[in-house]
């Protein structure tokens, strides 16, 4: 979903399940200054690997994504881009997330093209213990 803000600046929703999620490293670099929507999860199964970060790839359907979303501006998405390397490293893709309000809505996150690392099962990278 792509909204306006006041100053006509398009904002985009993204979803974080990694190291920009609150309290992991690249947070505070990345997203301090964007509006933080709520916790959710993916709408669709899909599965997350770790291997010190994480990697969610698109054709398992072993769990839903556990994560954040935050309203972006432009500059910060490609900054975003740039950390996750998309589109050659990982890919983004809209997807619908579920948050804790159990409202629906479209974010982007980042898939990687395969699996790297071991399966954190329950699709939360906090569960990671690498």
């Amino acid at each position: 979903m792509s909204i306006t803000n006041s100053n006509c600046d398009t904002m985009e929703y993204v979803f974080v399940y990694g190291s920009l999620r609150k309290g992991f490293w690249n947070h505070e670099a990345y997203l301090k200054d964007s509006k933080f929507i709520g916790k959710g999860k993916t709408k669709e199964k899909y599965a997350m690997y770790a291997n010190i970060i994480p990697y969610v790839v698109e054709n398992e359907k072993i769990s839903h994504i556990i994560g954040e979303v935050y309203e972006v501006d432009e500059k910060t998405l490609e900054r975003i881009d740039h950390l996750e390397g998309h589109p050659d490293g990982y890919r983004r893709k809209k997807v619908p997330i579920i948050l804790e309000s159990k409202k629906e809505i479209e974010a982007w996150l980042y898939f990687h093209p395969e699996p790297y690392g071991v399966l954190v099962e329950s699709g939360d990278y906090k569960d990671y213990r690498g």
